[in-house]
């Protein structure tokens, strides 16, 4: 998470006001075992929204995952399943500011290049015994240009690196521009991901819930984390507005279906901030 993000809670509080009447209406019913969504949706007010939102993220436990900790020890780390990542032809690591170290373990791990995309930053890491191939160019639901940034889709930066098809993982950490990017995303792109660690912005808009949904049709949540940067009492029934997630393909995940749920707690999480305690867990 980018330290701009911190100044700017209340902006991203106001989204309470007004966004649910903006959402498209989700079909009352969806496939893959989904439960309808609540009658009528979306609800009128910021905290049904919410409300659902909480009932979606609930991670679930893989009997073929050993969860790893890619990245930093505190901002900037993310949990992968490390013996889930066969055959990967490529990463793609949105969001870098000012390093990648995410990206880093990743390419020494798996052997890999990371297509780093950004186009706020002057900053190049650089991966000592890992490849690196930055891109001046952010991710968006279209491409266009915007205060004069070239953006484009996940989809269209895939198939010009010509890995479109191929197997891949994702990071994206991109203060909130996320989600239209992720709902731009075509169904058989999503299907190439073995996994997404991500971190989400937001939590008062209809569509995140939807797009959660979507997301759990291909894919299983497999570790979430508040970030304590963004901890809230004003957006219960979550406990912060910006939270970190893992998901796994369905491809290659095999779920325990007599595990807890929701899945305990992984112990290789560790606060984003390091001087704070976490954000209260939730009731």
């Amino acid at each position: 998470m980018r330290q701009s993000l911190f100044v700017l809670p209340a902006l991203l509080l106001s989204l309470a006001v007004g966004l649910a009447a903006c959402s498209s209406s989700a079909p009352e019913t969806m496939k893959d075992g989904l439960e309808p969504l609540p009658s009528p949706w979306p609800p009128a007010d910021a905290l049904g929204i919410r409300t659902q939102l909480l009932k979606e993220l609930q991670p679930v436990t893989l009997k073929n995952c050993t969860l790893k900790r890619y990245g930093g020890p505190n901002d900037g780390g993310y949990l992968m399943c490390e013996n889930l990542a066969t055959g990967v032809h490529s990463a793609y690591s949105y969001g870098i500011d000012t390093e990648d170290v995410w990206g880093c373990d990743v390419a020494t791990q798996f052997s890999v290049p990371i297509h780093q995309y950004d186009c706020f930053t002057e900053h190049r890491p650089a991966c000592s015994g890992g490849t690196f191939v930055f891109h001046d160019e952010c991710v968006g639901p279209k491409k266009e240009h915007r205060e004069g940034q070239p953006f484009d889709t996940i989809a269209s930066q895939i198939a010009r690196n010509g890995d479109a098809g191929k197997p891949l993982l994702m990071k994206i950490d991109i203060e909130g521009a996320e989600w239209d990017s992720l709902m731009a995303t075509p169904d058989e792109v999503f299907d190439t991901f073995l996994q997404m660690p991500m971190e989400l912005h937001g939590v008062n808009d209809a569509k995140f819930v939807e797009i959660v949904r979507r997301l759990k049709q291909r894919f299983y949540l497999v570790s979430l984390h508040y970030n304590n940067h963004a901890c809230d009492p004003g957006v219960a029934p979550l406990p912060a507005w910006a939270f970190q997630v893992l998901w796994v393909n369905k491809k290659v995940g095999v779920l325990d279906a007599d595990a807890p749920s929701p899945a305990p707690v992984s112990p290789l999480h560790a606060p984003d901030n390091a001087a704070n305690p976490e954000c209260p867990a939730v009731p």
